[in-house]
């Protein structure tokens, strides 16, 4: 028998207490101070008593989260709290059995074990764990069809929810042997959000994850429709009321984070474009667009009927009969549509307009919806990186290939319980947070560089591939979120407190260059490593994590030991010469623990820094600067001469004019006047603006117009930029080519003043 079960409609006050984060009660005022040791907090003070708070602990709280989630999904029973009591005997006698949560109505029966962790950690015993559970299910089958028939067969299906606690490949096949479902955090913030925006609708959804291809009993359907060819694929235009497409549909959300699935290419709903639609609904409001959809092929059978023309062939009338199961329709597009009718009063009532396509591939699912969608306004462009794996994952280019693994890698990343980039990763549809400012464009340029993947190329063929390379495109992926993940857990591992702050005050090493230059050395040991006779391919993953450890390791003790000023610095290395310094830096650390470790682009670094390139390139630039100022400032006051002022007014452009003067203000007139507060950059502004031209095009401007002939203006900014504001220890060395570029550039100018005042 079971026991502590309930119908979900009384149970309104512990689903209110369930859904907070935090316990409360009330005690006696002199009671309080014994509480409060035990890490309760005072939330309010009442006439007698005292009302007190204490945040959950771990276990209780995914506990809770899960049991809400099926409340609100609309199961008509669960377990009370505490969870429900399964006895094989009806008179309550003999072994008995704790499930967590059980939830189920007619049609399914859902068995929930949260197990969770303060800390990420491996589920060691999960093989005990799952043993234990899944011992239950034959009697709690017979016990539930006896002591809550159903008219229908009820499944019935077992899931873990797991919280810090990752599983091996070992515990993943034994799930799939066992037919037990793993949701981790990440899926439980998922189906959080998604009931929020859709309701009860959101439970077709979870059931869709946990029995795919079920058939649902007693929803079998037969419609007109007219079949019709797109391209090389079949496809069915019929009508449908929304109720019965919303228990077939299924939707994909980039959201879930589901980095294994490569059919996964929608975006989140949005809650306040579906009340807008329901308003929409609700004032007689009509779609005369299709909802696009995919059937599964073994979900449908098509019969033609007799046609009027039998010469036609592009169309054949005829009756779709829908066998449904679970995740049977993919919506490609129009889910707001659909899902704007969940809880309607119309979701039975009206019908929509289906466009069904059969067998569609994912890649081209993905670039259909791409296709219908790019070109609106609510679509970012920054979506199509994120659908490269869907769009290019069977390629027949190799490079094409690797960027689709990578995208599946970074995505994979961001979600994995284990991995140190677990809600980092800043991708199209979410916000910048100090954690989460890591943008999935930096990861990919930084790990698709040669080497990784692809080291040499020729004519569109693989002559040698990269370390992380394994085989299949899924093996690739196993094995690229691993090393990947290794790697930067080592260096969070030294450097705990850094990485945490992310972009936050103090933070610097968990944002875009701070992780390219990881990425950036770790492509350096690699290649030191194949270079010392190691055959990196023909390692397992974890024999190449352990020859990387010790590298990864110094490579956060390098940062752990950073003063706050240096960390400062390092956070002020931008772009790609700033990455470079910064890798050099990294890299000249790990040659004074690893003698052997010396990359060439390192001595080259050391060579020039020792040649004291920075000095040199110093001298040049003031000078240039110097020359520069005079010249432009002279020919101002010699041109506009109405007032004092007038060269101020009349030949500088007004964002300059702001900006000096901003800065005088700040610094209190300490920095002087106004002809000694540009900035380098500026005296192209000067140049160029409206009637300055001809005053400079013959002695600042190289041959062409005011862009092409400024231009030099600009290169030599960018290399004053790691001359002059670059800290000693982390400067990039100007090269002797750059070098070379200043003494022409100084002789250059030198000669156009002298001539213009000969």
């Amino acid at each position: 028998m079971l026991s502590n079960i309930f119908p979900a409609t009384e149970l309104q006050g512990l689903a209110r207490r369930r859904r907070r984060s935090e316990d409360f009660k009330s005690v006696r005022h002199n009671l309080v101070p014994g509480e409060t040791s035990n890490g309760w907090t005072v939330a309010k003070k009442n006439r007698a008593t005292t009302r007190l708070k204490r945040p959950k602990t771990h276990d209780i709280l995914l506990e809770d989260r899960a049991w809400s989630l099926l409340y609100q999904m609309g199961f008509v029973y669960l377990s009370g709290e505490g969870g429900c009591v399964l006895t094989a005997s009806d008179d309550g006698s003999g072994p008995t059995s704790q499930l967590d949560i059980l939830a189920f109505d007619d049609e399914v029966g859902i068995v929930v074990e949260c197990k969770s962790s303060k800390t990420p950690k491996r589920f060691a015993d999960f093989a005990d764990a799952l043993g234990k559970l899944v011992a239950t299910r034959q009697i709690l089958t017979k016990v539930l069809s006896r002591q809550y028939p159903s008219s229908r067969k009820r499944h019935v299906k077992y899931a873990f929810f797991l919280s810090n606690l990752s599983l091996g490949e070992t515990d993943l096949q034994r799930c799939d042997q066992q037919a037990v479902a793993i949701f981790d955090l990440s899926d439980l913030d998922y189906y959080e959000a998604l009931v929020s925006q859709i309701g009860t609708a959101a439970r077709f959804q979870f059931l869709a994850d946990l029995l795919p291809g079920r058939r649902i009993a007693g929803l079998e359907l037969i419609v007109p429709a007219v079949r019709t060819k797109m391209g090389a694929y079949y496809c069915f235009t019929f009508s449908v009321s929304p109720e019965y497409l919303l228990k077939i549909a299924y939707v994909s959300h980039r959201a879930k984070g589901k980095a294994s699935d490569v059919d996964t290419y929608q975006r989140m709903i949005k809650k306040s474009r579906l009340r807008k639609i329901r308003e929409y609904i609700t004032n007689d409001g009509i779609f005369p667009t299709n909802i696009v959809v995919n059937l599964k092929a073994d979900c449908f059978d098509f019969q033609r009927a007799k046609q009027e023309d039998a010469s036609a062939t592009d169309a054949t009338f005829g009756w779709l009969r829908l066998k449904p199961s679970y995740k049977s329709a993919w919506i490609i597009d129009g889910q707001h549509r659909l899902f704007a009718y969940a809880g309607h009063v119309r979701s039975s009532k009206s019908v929509v307009s289906v466009l069904a396509f059969s067998g569609l591939p994912a890649s081209e699912q993905a670039r259909l919806f791409i296709d219908i969608n790019a070109e609106q306004k609510k679509v970012k462009q920054s979506l199509l990186q994120e659908l490269y794996a869907e769009l290019h994952w069977g390629a027949e280019d190799p490079e094409a290939r690797v960027r689709a693994i990578l995208s599946k890698a970074i995505q994979a990343l961001d979600t994995r319980p284990e991995s140190p980039f677990r809600g980092r990763i800043l991708k199209a549809d979410e916000r910048r947070t100090d954690q989460r400012c890591i943008s999935l464009t930096a990861l990919f340029g930084a790990l698709g560089r040669p080497g990784f993947h692809i080291s040499q190329l020729r004519k569109g063929e693989v002559v040698e591939f990269g370390s992380l390379w394994s085989g299949s495109n899924d093996e690739t992926l196993r094995r690229t979120v691993r090393v990947v993940a290794a790697w930067f857990d080592c260096i969070r591992t030294e450097a705990e407190t850094l990485w945490e702050l992310g972009q936050g005050r103090g933070g610097g090493l968990a944002m875009n260059d701070g992780v390219t230059v990881c990425i950036n050395v770790l492509r350096s040991v690699l290649q030191h490593l194949q270079e010392k006779g190691y055959r990196l391919l023909q390692l397992d993953d974890e024999e190449l994590v352990g020859k990387l450890t010790p590298y990864a390791s110094a490579v956060g003790r390098y940062f752990a030991l950073l003063s706050k000023e240096q960390m400062e610095l390092f956070r002020s290395l931008r772009g790609i010469q700033g990455q470079t310094t910064g890798t050099r830096r990294v890299q000249q650390a790990l040659n004074g623990q690893f003698s052997d470790y010396s990359p060439p682009e390192l001595q080259e670094f050391l060579a020039q820094e020792k040649a004291q390139t920075n000095v040199k390139a110093y001298e040049l630039i003031t000078e240039i600067e110097q020359i520069l100022h005079k010249t432009v400032v002279e020919e101002l006051k010699r041109e506009y001469t109405s007032t004092l002022d007038d060269w101020w007014f009349s030949g500088v452009p007004v964002g300059v004019r702001k900006k000096v003067r901003e800065r005088i203000e700040e610094a209190q007139g300490k920095t002087g006047g106004e002809e000694e507060n540009f900035d380098f950059i500026d005296y192209r502004a000067i140049i160029q603006h409206e009637g300055n031209w001809p005053l400079f095009k013959d002695i600042l401007s190289d041959d062409g117009g005011k862009d092409r002939g400024t231009k030099w203006i600009v290169e030599v900014n960018d290399i004053r930029k790691g001359v002059m504001h670059a800290s000693r220890g982390l400067r990039m060395p100007i090269t002797s080519e750059r070098l070379a570029y200043l003494e022409n550039r100084l002789e250059w100018i030198r000669t156009r003043v002298s001539s213009k005042e000969e």
